[in-house]
């Protein structure tokens, strides 16, 4: 019953043209004289699937619930994890499987209620109870007590490893050591709920604003599943009220670079993302902020549909498309905004060697870099068992950068591999992450952004079961060792992680690496305090000022 959900956009995907296009609020506004409304204009590229914390699974919703709930953990600009509803940081057990959490006096929920332990125990038994279908149930999976036995065996849900000792105090009962638990703290699905409050609304609870209890900075406002903009204003209730600048937040959904450009030209947006040209414009233009992501760009390759092999259960077929792809064309010339090849799964400064302090990527090195003579090579055996005309349908979202990238692929691969037809199929992103979890495609672009800061976030994705129909016994029992044995052995957990990463990649090629996501963002000198976290969130405004 594990999920394996890319980190992407979900429901109700709309495209906005220029023509019409206007925020909600004018900068002139913010800047009032009176300044009695510190407000600023933000977008998204996607709309927000839910407010729920338990049904997380695309960017829009991550990068709103931590501003309008908050959970144990978060994090700080420095990509470290620091106490939030918790007073300190965990007493951890000598044997790393305790974690005793003191909570803070002063947290409580936007209706003035204290925010207690039982918010905690009552959301994580959500989490891990199968009738709720969280998208993130599988991280209780083999961590927490009782977790596995919950999610698979149908055991009491009541009986999961975590209990309030008191109001203000929570324990935790792990399986075994885990080493990224407490970042694992900061994701969403592992934030409060107000068992009141979420009983009284049902599987409505989360679904508009006026069916969200907060406990974070921000109360949100003028918001259902359908909506393309909504406001975030200041939460009097929050603990940390004081230190919250901003008054209010209005956000548009805007899915095109050049109309991102536009408003932002036009003092309508105060923060723009922007790809291609539009960077290339404004390469020395002061307002431009490039910032390195976690995100990885790949190609999922399904190796059965419908009980059946598929071309890509060939591995000659997968390592063809691996060598064939000029992955520097794509980052140079296609997207120019500051994204770099990516030549593995687990990205470039994300996590260090415990011991040597040395990048994760280092200490891999580069995976199938692009070889046209091995491309051809692997083409040419594959040919000898599947014909000499093949066809590939590339499935992709309908968003502006994802699509070029699609026809730039498709050029690159039917040049290089001759008799191969590349066909491109774009849908809006609700249809493609079905398709993709249901494994209704051929070849697919994929997204992996990480949930905690640790390479596990991108490996567990890829064990047997999974939406590509990979399987391996090798790998999996690498993931067990990782998992099971090596959680008090950071130096042999490191190497265990490397060997699984170059089994995925290089001796199977399940997958295949494109390119690690860098954005670039257009920023309002007079907007100063944005962060960009490289895990969870991929933008937090909470401590932003505007002047």
């Amino acid at each position: 019953m594990k999920k394996k959900i890319m980190l992407v956009c979900a429901s109700f995907i709309v495209g906005i043209s220029l023509a019409g296009c206007t925020t909600g609020q004018g900068s002139e506004d913010a800047n009032n004289s009176d300044n009695k409304t510190k407000a600023v204009n933000l977008m998204e590229t996607n709309e927000v699937a839910s407010m729920n914390t338990l049904v997380t699974q695309d960017t829009g919703s991550i990068n709103t619930q931590v501003h309008v709930f908050e959970g144990l953990y978060r994090i700080d600009e420095n990509n470290e994890v620091v106490p939030a509803v918790a007073k300190e940081m965990p007493k951890i057990s000598e044997d790393g499987k305790t974690y005793t959490i003191q909570l803070r006096d002063d947290a409580n929920w936007s209706n003035g209620d204290p925010v207690t332990a039982d918010d905690f125990v009552y959301a994580w038994q959500r989490l891990a109870t199968p009738e709720n279908e969280a998208n993130y149930m599988f991280l209780l999976d083999g961590t927490v007590v009782n977790g596995s036995d919950i999610i698979n065996d149908g055991m009491d849900p009541k009986k999961l490893g975590v209990k309030a000792v008191n109001d203000k105090e929570l324990e935790v009962q792990l399986e075994k050591p885990v080493p990224y638990f407490t970042s694992l703290m900061t994701f969403p699905p592992f934030f409060p709920q107000n068992e009141e409050f979420v009983e009284k609304y049902g599987k409505e609870y989360g679904n508009d604003s006026e069916k969200i209890l907060s406990n974070g900075a921000f109360n949100m406002k003028n918001w259902d599943q359908s909506s393309m903009e909504w406001d975030l204003e200041k939460n009097p209730e929050y603990y940390d009220a004081d230190k919250v600048k901003l008054d209010n937040v209005h956000v548009d959904v805007i899915k095109e670079a050049g109309t991102a450009f536009n408003l932002f030209q036009s003092g309508e947006l105060d923060q723009a993302e922007i790809f291609g040209e539009h960077v290339k414009q404004n390469e020395n233009n002061p307002d431009l902020q490039k910032v390195p992501d976690s995100k990885v760009f790949y190609f999922k390759m399904n190796q059965k549909s419908e009980g059946k092999d598929t071309i890509f259960a060939n591995s000659d077929v997968r390592k063809a498309l691996a060598y064939a792809i000029d992955k520097e064309g794509i980052v140079d010339d296609v997207l120019a905004d500051g994204s770099t090849a990516s030549y593995g799964y687990i990205p470039k400064d994300f996590v260090k060697n415990p011991e040597t302090d040395a990048d994760f990527r280092e200490d891999a090195g580069d995976l199938m870099k692009t070889d046209k003579e091995k491309a051809k090579e692997h083409w040419e055996k594959a040919k000898e068992e599947i014909g000499d005309n093949i066809t590939i349908e590339l499935l992709t979202s309908d968003e502006d950068d994802e699509k070029k990238v699609a026809e730039t692929v498709q050029y690159q691969l039917q040049k290089a591999l001759p008799g191969l037809k590349f066909e491109v199929k774009s849908v809006p992103l609700n249809n493609s992450i079905e398709l993709t979890r249901n494994s209704e495609y051929e070849l697919a672009i994929g997204r992996w952004g990480p949930d905690y800061q640790d390479p596990m976030t991108y490996l567990e994705s890829l064990r047997s079961p999974n939406n590509t129909n990979y399987e391996s016994d090798k790998y999996n029992e690498l993931l067990d060792k990782i998992t099971n044995e090596y959680g008090n052995e950071p130096e042999k957990r490191w190497k265990a992680m490397i060997e699984a990463e170059k089994t995925l990649v290089e001796d199977d090629t399940a997958i295949v690496p494109l390119y690690q996501q860098t954005r670039s963002l257009l920023v309002k000198d007079n907007l100063k305090g944005i962060y960009y976290p490289n895990f969870g969130a991929s933008t937090i405004f909470k401590y932003a000022t505007y002047k």
